[in-house]
């Protein structure tokens, strides 16, 4: 996409539309609605259900080191407790925590508050849950259930920058996976695909905007993070064809785990495109699988013209830190 003018003004009404109070984003109409929810349940019946109703128990210390763990929690839906995974050591939270564990040369202590299931409104007590462990490191993977239960995009993206606004005052990083793409998931047909794919999108922008103002930072999980999910759907979506698989929650950790090291310190800041519109940037990183958004100042300026200033950086797919 040429981003023009025209272009930047559409993305500053996607995003700020869910953002700020907009009602744009919800008005499917009633028809495509009802043809939304039609394909939906034949979908659901196509999936089936997954593996167990939750990921396996993770909370614990990872890392064959000495010295005060780092404290590091885990909160969101269903991939961000690793549901289809049959070991603690496949999920993408004790992935996470392993690569840090490694980069920071200290333990990680893991405390989990995702759920299976869970909208962006459950983060609030999800929160409550993760604040007791005085968290270092917060990663939220949430979104996909916002869409699936047509949960106005205002009101899942306030309950989200809510929730990082309070992790950010206690002092943690907040590292968050914006809502996957769900026309990837191959169980969903057309027209459901692209009603799903526009609607998931736009959501990812609006989180993006949310997020970056709380004090954030973001990592598009766009189409589940990158042509292998389209490419290899057998091994990337898991039995119930719609989770990842055990392979697909490592390259979901890959592409989170260089932006937890960067946000604790751990990892150097790379050097990154100049700054722009929140707006024009949470827009780009919907469409670009991986991308990491964070905020960033102009000749000395957190904001601009258009609002916040913030950068994104490409990085590359299933490199970690010690490889970037």
């Amino acid at each position: 996409m040429i981003w023009t003018p025209g272009a930047a003004r559409a993305a500053r009404r996607i995003a700020a539309a869910a953002a700020v109070g907009g009602g744009g984003l919800t008005a499917l109409g009633a028809v495509t609605y009802g043809l939304l929810m039609g394909e939906a349940l034949l979908a659901r019946r196509i999936v089936g259900r997954p593996h167990g109703m939750e990921g396996p128990p993770s909370d614990g210390v990872y890392g064959d080191f000495t010295g005060e763990p780092v404290r590091m929690v885990m909160l969101g839906d269903s991939t961000s407790v690793g549901l289809g995974t049959s070991e603690a050591a496949q999920t993408p939270g004790v992935l996470i925590a392993t690569g840090l564990a490694s980069v920071a040369e200290r333990p990680v202590r893991l405390t989990v508050a995702g759920r299976s299931g869970a909208v962006s409104a459950d983060l609030d007590d999800q929160t409550d849950l993760a604040l007791e462990a005085s968290p270092e490191i917060a990663v939220i993977f949430v979104g996909a259930n916002d869409v699936t239960t047509q949960t106005k995009p205002t009101h899942a993206v306030r309950h989200l920058q809510k929730a990082v606004w309070r992790l950010r005052e206690a002092g943690a990083e907040v590292v968050v996976g914006t809502c996957p793409d769900l026309g990837t998931v191959r169980p969903i047909a057309q027209p459901l695909r692209w009603v799903t794919r526009r609607w998931s999108r736009q959501l990812a922008a609006a989180q993006t905007v949310a997020v970056v103002e709380a004090g954030g930072r973001t990592v598009a999980f766009a189409d589940l993070l990158g042509g292998e999910f389209s490419a290899n759907p057998d091994e990337m979506f898991g039995p119930d064809r719609f989770h990842p698989s055990v392979q697909g929650y490592l390259q979901v950790a890959y592409a989170v785990l260089p932006s937890v090291c960067t946000a604790l310190g751990l990892w150097p800041e790379p050097r990154s495109e100049r700054g722009e519109s929140i707006y024009l940037v949470a827009a780009k990183a919907a469409e670009e699988p991986g991308a990491e958004v964070s905020a960033t100042r102009v000749a000395g300026r957190a904001t601009g013209p258009h609002g916040r200033w913030a950068t994104l950086l490409r990085r590359r797919h299933g490199v970690l830190p010690n490889d970037a």
